[in-house]
């Protein structure tokens, strides 16, 4: 099997639909048909069954499947290795991003970083924070960036903490919040517990959720145009001084945050390529950019 087939195969399993497939491989749809139909003559066997809504593989189709994935974290590393070889820092980084992060942070770190590692390219997978966890623990990616604190037994950086606070286009007293429109977002399930386990600390009754959008930068543009309130992290509010913001606090008064960490296998600081890069985010002010 050639590397293109291990790479077929292995995201027809992720995505499990031969659309999805061929977008993320920029292939046409009959060419992913036609290579597979050449490796089940080659193996004289069935790899997948086809469904109104996708495929599913079949024993022998995902044997081969978690083949191919083996092959191609095989081929990673020993490009990996023959890249740092050399005590240039150059190569590919693989990186796994929260939303917010990657929209906010990111693009200014990368630019900084390749001021002075010119050779340096970044493959960066953005999502919730619970799927760039799921990232790093897979050692699909070297380095992520997660808000909220998930499992982790190796070494991670915290990069700064952020109050959670109610930004509102007026003035408001804690007890009118019920009854006036909130802005609500789509985010991951820590950030959600963390709200809801405040708001019903406070209030009997449900949140007046008057619109519920995708992404908190829409939720941010809607509290800015007068629409109601949200619940929302201090950073993607703080540019905007027309707006009311006050911090949530736990019933012991303290102030409630939400952190964000650098997380990142010990063994991958062996690489040059991700020592600088994790060397490069240790020196700087994350949360001042």
């Amino acid at each position: 099997m050639r590397m293109q087939d291990w790479e077929m195969l292995s995201t027809l399993y992720d995505t499990t639909n031969i659309t999805k497939a061929a977008q993320r491989l920029f292939l046409s749809q009959p060419t992913i048909t036609s290579r597979l139909q050449k490796l089940e003559s080659y193996y004289g066997v069935q790899l997948i069954i086809r469904w109104q809504r996708g495929i599913t593989f079949t024993p022998e189709g995902e044997k081969l499947a978690l083949h191919a994935k083996k092959m191609l974290l095989e081929q990673r590393k020993i490009e990996e290795q023959l890249h740092n070889m050399s005590e240039e820092v150059s190569g590919s980084i693989r990186v796994g991003v929260s939303n917010f992060f990657a929209l906010n942070k990111m693009p200014k770190l990368l630019r900084l970083f390749k001021q002075t590692y010119p050779n340096v390219e970044f493959q960066v997978v953005t999502g919730w924070s619970s799927e760039m966890h799921r990232l790093i623990l897979n050692h699909d990616v070297h380095i992520a960036f997660i808000k909220g604190d998930y499992l982790w037994n190796e070494t991670k950086h915290l990069l700064y903490e952020e109050e959670i606070c109610i930004a509102a286009p007026w003035e408001f007293t804690w007890e009118d919040l019920p009854t006036l429109p909130r802005i609500d977002y789509h985010t991951d399930e820590k950030m959600r517990s963390i709200v809801d386990q405040w708001w019903y600390n406070q209030y009997k009754q449900k949140p007046n959720v008057t619109i519920q959008v995708n992404q908190v930068e829409t939720c941010k543009e809607m509290v800015i145009h007068g629409l109601g309130y949200a619940i929302i992290a201090n950073l993607v509010v703080r540019p905007y001084p027309e707006l009311i913001i006050k911090p949530l606090h736990h019933p012991s008064g303290k102030p409630i945050t939400r952190k964000t960490w650098m997380y990142y296998h010990n063994d991958m600081l062996q690489l040059n390529i991700v020592k600088a890069f994790v060397q490069f985010i240790q020196s700087i002010d994350v949360k001042a950019l």
